[in-house]
């Protein structure tokens, strides 16, 4: 484990206590409230406030798809700041107002103590790190798709089928696991009234907002 690691670490242990693991909250309260530096350095064992910043951008860039920030290009300037030569980590306190929601698949694998908290990539691929010698850029989102009323979620038959696909955005599930919502999108299975996660009123798929609150819903 490294700082980012352990930055999601705490930061999960805090939402779990508050009982708010599910509801996007403001970039803000990361180092402002959440985990902030000076009741935290220990736990992270960060060496300056310096360090303790790169982690809190690194993580709200999206790297080891721990959390995902809204809106998409603030993301994107955070992702560009990550990987450029000689990086600002003050640089995410310019967007406090950005929203934040925890990858619930990630949250999962920290709180059943699992040693591997990033999401599952597909066995052909390399997992990407942005602060290596060579840094892999991110891969763009793939576009949603319509749901297939005939495509409940269900899992693999063995360890040798690949995982099905998210009928909403297509992303892999994971396998041998009853599915109750997809760890990408946050969609349940079809057929199930969507609700906003900040106030409970029903939303449509692709809503990025609810109309009812105006909170984040966390859906693709």
């Amino acid at each position: 484990m490294d700082e980012l690691d352990r930055l999601f670490e705490r930061l999960v242990a805090v939402l779990v206590k508050d009982a708010r693991l599910a509801v996007p909250f403001p970039a803000a309260d990361v180092y402002e409230r959440l985990v902030p530096y000076r009741s935290n350095r220990s736990h992270l064992r960060v060496a300056t406030h310096q360090d303790y910043e790169m982690a809190v951008l690194r993580l709200l860039a999206g790297e080891r798809g721990y959390v995902r920030l809204e809106p998409d290009d603030v993301r994107e300037a955070m992702q560009r700041e990550v990987i450029a030569v000689n990086p600002d980590p003050t640089m995410f306190r310019t967007f406090p107002d950005a929203r934040v929601m925890i990858n619930r698949l990630a949250a999962e694998r920290f709180l059943r103590g699992e040693a591997a908290y990033a999401p599952p990539v597909e066995e052909e691929e390399e997992p990407a790190s942005w602060t290596s010698e060579n840094p892999i850029p991110p891969a763009p989102v793939t576009s949603a798709r319509a749901p297939s009323p005939d495509t409940p979620f269900e899992l693999a038959e063995d360890e040798e089928t690949p995982g099905r696909q998210c009928a909403y955005c297509g992303g892999v599930l994971p396998r041998n696991r009853k599915i109750n919502f997809c760890p990408h999108c946050g969609q349940p299975p079809s057929g199930e009234e969507l609700k906003c996660p900040a106030c409970g009123a029903e939303v449509d798929v692709g809503w990025a907002y609810c109309v009812s609150c105006g909170r984040a819903t966390g859906f693709e």
